[in-house]
């Protein structure tokens, strides 16, 4: 069993400025880690929130030298935190597509994870937003477990919330807590954000750490925030009002194997 730990899901505002959101999310988790942190999830395009096809030109290979990687390798070693990048353009060679990946850097600085999110966001929504995340995004295929200070730590990618089983993979993989870094946009966010989280923390008795961007992006694009850390009863433990910031909670190996003996749905299971 693994220790029990202070984690982070960061808040913030991304756009097409690059240098500008680095240096935002290198801010925010080194607050987060000054409050004693020792895993900080940053969101879903923390790096770059703008239009589709301006990921390539400012995507870099996974584990890599890049500058944008580089930053947060340092930061980790220095500081001996775990960072979880949320969505990282990951560079694929002879292609002008990128993967959405989730990139979990250990204490020592070096990438010890990469998720590919599986489930790309291709939807027209009702207030005029259109995305076409297949349009520069190559999906993944396989789901990605890590080891942590507290044990293992399923990662995925917002839109990838709304298919429970792959948290169910992620649970007999021996996950006891989800990354779930996003940019949930305002129109859904307002309705299914907390819904969505709460029962993924619930069907797979894991804690839920869940970073997001919030505001307005570039023309339609806002983000509906409320970056939160969820128990595995379901309870929200922390969550970011508006603006940029962090939802600080620990999470307790011991609570997770509480939950899963006293209401042992997971060991139930005929599917």
């Amino acid at each position: 069993m693994g220790s029990h730990t202070k984690v982070a899901a960061v808040q913030m505002t991304s756009t097409d400025d690059v240098a500008a959101n680095v240096e935002t999310a290198i801010k925010l988790c080194v607050g987060a880690i000054r409050e004693g942190a020792q895993l900080v999830v940053l969101p879903e395009a923390f790096a770059f929130l703008g239009a589709e096809n301006g990921k390539q030109a400012i995507s870099e290979y996974v584990p890599g030298n890049g500058p944008i990687l580089r930053r947060f390798v340092d930061l980790a070693r220095e500081s001996r935190t775990e960072l979880v990048l949320g969505g990282f353009w990951e560079r694929i060679a002879d292609s002008s597509k990128v993967h959405n990946a989730c990139v979990h850097i250990n204490a020592g600085g070096e990438v010890a994870a990469v998720y590919r999110k599986i489930h790309l966001f291709d939807v027209d929504l009702p207030d005029g937003t259109s995305v076409r995340e297949s349009d520069s995004v190559i999906a993944g295929t396989g789901a990605v477990t890590t080891e942590t200070r507290f044990g293992r730590l399923g990662l995925s990618v917002c839109y990838d919330v709304r298919f429970p089983e792959l948290y169910r993979n992620l649970v007999s993989q021996g996950a006891i807590a989800m990354a779930i870094p996003s940019a949930f946009t305002l129109i859904t966010g307002k309705d299914h954000w907390h819904v969505l989280l709460r029962a993924r923390a619930i069907e797979s008795q894991s804690y839920v750490i869940a970073a997001a961007q919030t505001g307005r992006h570039f023309e339609r694009r806002v983000s509906y925030g409320h970056a939160l850390v969820c128990d595995p009863w379901g309870t929200v433990l922390a969550e970011c009002g508006e603006g940029e910031g962090y939802a600080i909670a620990n999470v307790d190996p011991e609570v997770v194997e509480r939950v899963r003996r006293q209401l042992p749905s997971l060991a139930h299971r005929r599917m």
